[in-house]
């Protein structure tokens, strides 16, 4: 690192925990950021302001006014400009150091195949239920630690998948494929603005944590937010030996 970068980054290589060494790895590491709306929007500028050296950041929509409500990376300037593009000008304001690769697609199994098996971590801050699933199967087939997080309303979800772990769950386990709830959108539910910025916070916390093996993860742990209570919920998620997405691989 250059002398503006150990300035840059002095409050983190002051933790014990990061130091130096864990800071090198930060900037050395690779990221996928799934989505670019409001959980993607804080989940990706804090990997950024942490000093992630490359950031891939996938969507396929562009922006709208009413996203601006909660979606931090844009602003009213960019409305009808790709998502991603929003997001890599963010980005690069924030901290120039970081290479940052827009993509404008869907999250199909093709472009995950390309992509997942070179990140150290994958972040999932997308809205819908089958990419979640086509995620999950990108990770578990190259190994790379997943963090998930979903909000809708008042509510809030994260936890950590990492198939590096013998005992650690998969997003099927908990959530199998053939069970697929209704599916639900911010556009006719609503969502309260802080909550994804909550959320997404949390989830560049726990990747964070996971490239410089930092701490205790939310692997096997699922915590629930109540936004209108501000309570949080914990619970112990298990493997299930019978996946028909980790069992092979475990």
């Amino acid at each position: 690192m250059q002398d503006e970068e150990l300035l840059r980054y002095s409050r983190h290589i002051l933790l014990n925990e990061i130091g130096i060494e864990g800071q090198t790895r930060i900037c050395q590491s690779r990221a996928l950021v799934v989505g670019a709306g409001g959980l993607g929007s804080p989940a990706a500028m804090y990997l950024a302001c942490a000093g992630v050296g490359h950031i891939t950041i996938i969507d396929d929509d562009t922006i709208d006014l009413t996203n601006l409500q909660r979606q931090i990376a844009h602003s009213s300037d960019r409305v009808g400009m790709a998502k991603v593009q929003s997001a890599n000008q963010t980005l690069h304001a924030l901290n120039p150091h970081v290479q940052v690769e827009a993509i404008q697609a869907r999250a199909d199994a093709n472009l995950l195949e390309q992509l997942v098996s070179r990140m150290d971590v994958v972040l999932d801050c997308c809205d819908n239920f089958s990419t979640r699933h086509t995620i999950n199967q990108a990770c578990i087939k190259h190994g790379v630690p997943l963090v998930s997080g979903a909000a809708l309303q008042f509510a809030g979800q994260i936890t950590v998948f990492d198939p590096r772990q013998q005992l650690s769950p998969c997003y099927a386990c908990i959530f199998p494929p053939h069970c697929a709830p209704p599916e639900t959108q911010c556009s006719t539910m609503g969502v309260f603005a802080p909550l994804v910025g909550i959320v997404g916070a949390m989830q560049a916390a726990e990747a964070l944590k996971l490239i410089i093996s930092c701490g205790c993860t939310l692997s096997g742990r699922l915590l629930m937010l109540d936004g209108l209570r501000m309570e949080w919920t914990e619970m112990q998620l298990s493997r299930q030996p019978d996946c028909s997405v980790c069992a092979t691989q475990h």
